[in-house]
């Protein structure tokens, strides 16, 4: 999406240029002072002898030069395909944007979508998820929905990412829960899909522990995604006050510091590997010791994106999925003011669209809502031309006073094209709402989650790409299992 001179769009901005020197600056003594705590005796040996690096045991010090280094040499651009090989969206600073949206994540339990209940989230939830989120148009991401309760503990992401590869075509955001599954299941798709590196529709997700710690797992997982040529989501996740600094400046800091540690690290492996990186900021509610975001952490998802930018980089943010005990009024409140802040910042990526309960539960009403609300947000954010002022000066000549537009030429031309999607809710009139019995707008959107689901078909491909994956996976986790019985 190019700028266009003639276009208004509004913006949101929250830093100053100088003050994201300022967080530069305090990320950079963060880095230099303290340093990270490196859990992994081959990450280490990454960082051993390298100019500019001090090791000492397991903590790693960076100096200002071995940063500038990396911010110079890592990709300022990332685009992203899907299975097929077309290009599904890019990330990068360079030009106007538009926020991708993905639905996740990694969740445990299940809403229904029409009576609420909750329950473990199974291997079948996964595939009617995934299919979900393929028919919704403002979704361009899958990311790994659940952890399916109804299959061993070693084979549930193996499983999983089998039936996200075959039910949809969209790109996927990979987030593996056990480290040692993470190399089979990049295996695997290998062996569906082949190279997966040339025109990359996987995006492995890793996080360091905050604060300051690059822990053994997702050492390892990075090592095994650039070894493969795969770009990777690189997210922090901290609470004010509990694993970040309470105030806002402190949090922006220290997570901005741990993921230039983690970008070092990346371009060490490989110069030239890409990278999305971004913050998950949250609060911490000392009441019910439960993480939640508010408009301060809002902000600092914003905040984030803006240094991302500033130092030319990829980003991925924040979804608004956390709040909220279903698609309800605590849910609505958090999700319209991500996607719009989103759609109005800098913001990249949100991929991890439609939890509840801390994000603990996923929730296929609330991804249908969502859906509607980033259609909107993605409206307002467009904005409105100023090109054409002769003819629709001329149009109103035409109309004169007392006039309309209805027959005008230019009403028959555009009018078409202002449709920007088919809303979630009809534009009912009081008689026609009550003709059809007053129906609640929750009881309408969880009848259409009921729909979808219902009609939501899988790609072409689907049953031979899960029969040949089905083959694939038993034969090595008998391996496994002979190999766990000696």
């Amino acid at each position: 999406m190019e700028d266009d001179p003639n276009q208004v769009r509004p913006v949101i901005t929250v830093l100053s240029r100088d003050q994201m020197q300022d967080v530069h600056q305090r990320s950079v003594a963060i880095l230099s002072s303290v340093g990270i705590r490196v859990d992994s005796s081959r990450a280490r040996a990454v960082f051993d002898n390298v100019s500019g690096i001090m090791v000492q045991d397991d903590l790693v010090r960076f100096s200002q030069e071995i940063i500038d280094w990396a911010l110079s040499v890592a990709p300022g651009e990332i685009t992203v395909y899907d299975r097929a090989g077309n290009q599904a969206f890019h990330l990068g600073s360079s030009g106007a944007h538009e926020t991708a949206f993905g639905i996740g994540v990694t969740n445990l339990f299940y809403q229904e979508a029409e009576t609420d209940e909750i329950r473990p989230f199974l291997r079948k939830d996964m595939v009617h998820g995934v299919r979900l989120g393929d028919c919704l148009s403002q979704f361009g991401l899958i990311s790994t929905l659940g952890i399916p309760q109804d299959l061993p503990e070693y084979a549930a992401d193996l499983y999983s990412g089998l039936d996200m590869l075959a039910n949809t075509q969209k790109p996927l955001a990979l987030l593996v829960s056990k480290d040692e599954a993470f190399e089979p299941l990049l295996d695997l798709f290998e062996y569906l899909q082949g190279d997966l590196g040339s025109k990359p529709f996987i995006l492995p997700y890793f996080n360091p522990i905050t604060p300051l710690v690059l822990n053994e797992g997702t050492a390892l997982k990075i090592m095994a995604a650039v070894k493969r040529g795969l770009p990777f989501i690189y997210n922090n996740y901290g609470m004010s006050g509990a694993s970040t600094p309470i105030t806002p400046v402190g949090t922006l800091a220290l997570l901005n510091a741990e993921l230039l540690a983690g970008l070092v690290f990346s371009q060490l492996l490989k110069e030239g590997t890409p990278v999305i990186l971004g913050s998950l900021p949250a609060g911490f509610d000392m009441r019910s010791m439960v993480s939640t975001y508010t408009p301060k952490t809002m902000l600092l998802n914003l905040a984030c994106a803006e240094m991302m930018d500033f130092y030319g980089l990829p980003h991925s943010g924040t979804s608004g999925s956390c709040n909220g005990w279903g698609p309800d009024l605590s849910a609505s409140a958090t999700l319209w003011m991500n996607h719009l802040s989103n759609c109005l910042g800098k913001v990249g990526l949100a991929p991890f669209v439609g939890g509840n309960f801390d994000s603990m539960t996923f929730s296929p009403a609330t991804v249908v809502y969502a859906n509607e609300i980033i259609r909107q947000a993605r409206s307002f954010a467009r904005g409105f031309s100023f090109a054409d002022q002769e003819l629709e000066i001329e149009d109103i000549r035409r109309a004169g006073p007392g006039g309309d537009f209805l027959y005008s030429d230019r009403t028959f031309a555009l009018c078409r094209k202002l449709d920007e999607g088919v809303p979630l809710w009809p534009n009912l009139s009081l008689e026609a709402w009550q003709k059809k019995g007053s129906p609640t707008a929750d009881s309408w959107l969880r009848a259409r989650t009921g729909e979808l689901l219902a009609s939501a078909r899988a790609p072409e491909d689907r049953a031979e790409i899960t029969a040949r994956g089905e083959a694939y996976l038993k034969n090595v986790l008998s391996s496994v299992i002979k190999v766990s019985k000696m």
